[in-house]
């Protein structure tokens, strides 16, 4: 794949609350790889279209809502390396497109509407016939690259950090690694199992869930993993590291905000410079914050957040809450 990729930078950030906390706290910037595939989206992606290229497939399809990162970034993917692509989105059309829609459509991408019900049975074989009868032989994505080609992608995240960024503490304590604590939003789970299965075992994953009752996802991180363990994909020579999710984040549920999200959000933007998407990565730069304050971390930890990108949502959620806001 020719499209050049920029290495995400590791961006050292201080306040008086970590100093407080007396960790060392750092972003890994996938926001900055890719002005349009940036992210996670872009690691989930990355197996997934070698996959087609190699199954000599020309069209992927995919799953997604109105405001989808993933529909965005496949969108903008298979315009750069030649896929047609179809995006199915949960519920009716309305125009005029929303800013995620528009640009997708601006890629290429064709936009087939499925009814809520129809959509939640997406990944059962019915449904997979019928979008085969329907658009011939495609290649099916998950919504939001959630398979174990995306766990795979996920799996060098981390790696890729690990091997470039050494921390003053690790130069003067000898440690084989950067980063004790790696915190991550989570929506589907993907980029968690990935991250773990990527890490040492002395290191721990902290994943945010940015839906409401998030707890379901541990089933969701297990299963990824065994059964990633029990394919014939490259696996790590040691067993995931432990992770654990932090459930409190979510303010009211996905896509959900409000005003002290919105001000934490451009204070942060402000303070650091540092842009946070209001859907995801908010959520989970909020909750650590408030964890230091509350001691959640020990002392000494070298803790590394992942910037998943997703900024292009914040347009249209915007968008969205001024026409709230007017009502």
């Amino acid at each position: 794949m020719s499209v050049i990729f920029f290495p995400p930078p590791i961006q050292q950030i201080n306040s008086e609350i970590i100093r407080s906390a007396g960790v060392d706290l750092y972003v890994l910037r996938l926001d900055l790889m890719h002005p349009w595939v940036n992210g996670n989206k872009w690691f989930k992606l990355k197996y997934n279209l070698l996959e087609a290229k190699e199954k000599n497939f020309t069209t992927l399809l995919t799953f997604g809502g109105a405001y989808s990162n993933h529909i965005y970034a496949t969108a903008t993917a298979g315009n750069l390396f030649g896929f047609r692509t179809i995006g199915v989105i949960r519920g009716e059309e309305r125009l005029p497109l929303n800013p995620t829609l528009s640009f997708a459509v601006q890629q290429g991408m064709q936009l087939v509407y499925m009814n809520r019900e129809m959509y939640r049975q997406r990944n059962t074989p019915v449904v997979e016939e019928y979008l085969q009868q329907r658009f011939g032989e495609v290649f099916i994505i998950p919504e939001g690259g959630s398979n174990l080609n995306g766990v795979r992608g996920c799996m060098e995240i981390i790696g890729d950090a690990m091997s470039t960024a050494v921390t003053e503490r690790s130069r003067s304590s000898g440690y084989a690694y950067a980063f004790d604590r790696i915190c991550v939003a989570c929506g589907t789970a993907t980029t968690l199992a990935g991250i773990a299965l990527s890490l040492h075992q002395g290191q721990r994953a902290i994943a945010f869930p940015v839906l409401k009752n998030g707890a379901f996802l541990a089933q969701e991180i297990e299963s990824l993993l065994t059964n990633y363990l029990a394919s014939d994909l490259p696996t790590p020579s040691n067993s995931p590291a432990s992770w654990e999710l932090v459930c409190d984040y979510h303010f009211g549920g996905y896509a959900k905000v409000n005003d002290e999200l919105l001000l934490f959000s451009q204070q942060f933007t402000q303070e650091h410079g540092v842009p946070l998407d209001y859907v995801y990565t908010a959520k989970m730069f909020y909750g650590v914050m408030d964890l230091l304050k509350q001691g959640f971390f020990s002392k000494g930890d070298s803790l590394l957040l992942v910037h998943t990108g997703g900024l292009q949502g914040n347009v249209g959620m915007e968008e969205r809450l001024q026409r709230v806001s007017k009502i």
